[in-house]
């Protein structure tokens, strides 16, 4: 990122961490009216720079290699059909694959931040999955968290040697497995007036597991078997982007 590019991050940042430390603070797809205004209003405002920062990374990455936007599209229309695969879970949200390992570790977590605000803004209102309100708190679990724990885990197995396909498996399962965690938490904060926190915590992580659990491993999987197939076919643009080193 240039100067000006960095500016508007810090700025994104700055705001951030002004409004959600704010008074209201105390108040996965989480539905319409499940969560209060201020937690709504705070998780909306935490994305903040995660969002400008992931804009700046795909304009640098279609700056650099324009052909890479097919590869970027793909990686979206992934997220956008895999979630909208849900299955009832704790009331007021639900359980599904998030697909957003598949584009943090081509592009990186930052790309996948606007890739996921996208995804989840046309499914709260040509689905109703989700909800316009609760959109902020919606991305940072699923397009932000998730992602991040996502391309962390694969760079870290990367450096380990681990083989590249169980690079990607765990990378692909343990971010969706942490996007319900922080899906949990998020329920949890607004909605443990009768217990304590760490109490609601865990009643939600036990209510979410049953169904998140295999279809983190089958997204998993699923992750795997995409890799693999453009490891096949899309040799040039895993390259171009900087997945696959030169030889490879």
């Amino acid at each position: 990122m240039n100067r000006k590019e960095r500016r508007v991050v810090v700025f994104a940042a700055a705001a951030a961490l002004v409004l959600g430390v704010a008074p209201c603070a105390d108040a996965m797809h989480i539905m319409e009216g499940a969560l209060p205004a201020s937690s709504c209003i705070v998780w909306g405002v935490i994305c903040l720079p995660f969002l400008a920062a992931g804009f700046f990374s795909i304009k640098k990455t279609l700056n650099h290699n324009r052909s890479s936007i097919t590869l970027l599209a793909m990686a979206g229309a992934f997220v956008f059909v895999i979630s909208s695969l849900k299955i009832p879970s704790v009331t007021g949200s639900c359980s599904h694959m998030t697909g957003t390992g598949l584009g943090a570790i081509l592009f990186g977590p930052a790309a996948v931040s606007i890739l996921g605000a996208i995804v989840l803004l046309f499914q709260a209102i040509l689905l109703a999955h989700g909800g316009l309100t609760t959109i902020g708190a919606n991305i940072f679990s699923m397009a932000i968290a998730g992602p991040f724990v996502s391309y962390g885990i694969f760079v870290l197995c990367n450096k380990m040697k681990v083989n590249r396909k169980v690079s990607v498996f765990l990378a692909a399962t343990l971010g969706d497995l942490f996007t319900y965690c922080i899906t949990a938490f998020q329920l949890a904060f607004a909605h443990h007036a009768d217990t304590t926190l760490g109490h609601a915590l865990g009643e939600f992580l036990v209510i979410f597991a049953p169904t998140q659990l295999p279809l983190s491993i089958v997204e998993g999987i699923l992750t795997v078997l995409i890799i693999a197939a453009l490891e096949s076919y899309a040799k040039p643009e895993l390259r171009a982007i900087g997945y696959l080193k030169e030889g490879q």
